[in-house]
């Protein structure tokens, strides 16, 4: 990936904005699959949540549906996106 270029996810329609390299959030979903210790384990290890953090990020997700799980920039989200997405989480980055 171009450094230069910000990345345009192939899910954007005319009214998805364009991720700038700061200010993404990376967005974990709500399944009825993984157990809530599971996807713990999954934030502490792949997102360096403290287990306090992550059992909040994860009631958030069961009750709201989704949880902003990280911040940062693109290149810093998109490994623990992948980490995630290979551990059968739903996950997304946003702006």
């Amino acid at each position: 990936m171009n450094e230069n270029k910000p990345y345009v996810s192939p899910q954007a329609d005319d009214e998805t904005a364009v991720l700038d390299d700061i200010g993404c959030h990376l967005v974990l979903h709500n399944d009825d699959v993984h157990t809530f210790d599971y996807v713990i384990k999954a934030l502490v290890d792949i997102c360096r949540h403290t287990v306090e953090q992550a059992e909040q990020c994860t009631i958030l997700v069961h009750c709201k549906g989704k949880c902003v799980v990280k911040n940062g920039s693109y290149e810093t989200l998109l490994p623990m996106h992948t980490g995630l997405l290979n551990k059968q989480l739903t996950s997304e980055i946003v702006k």
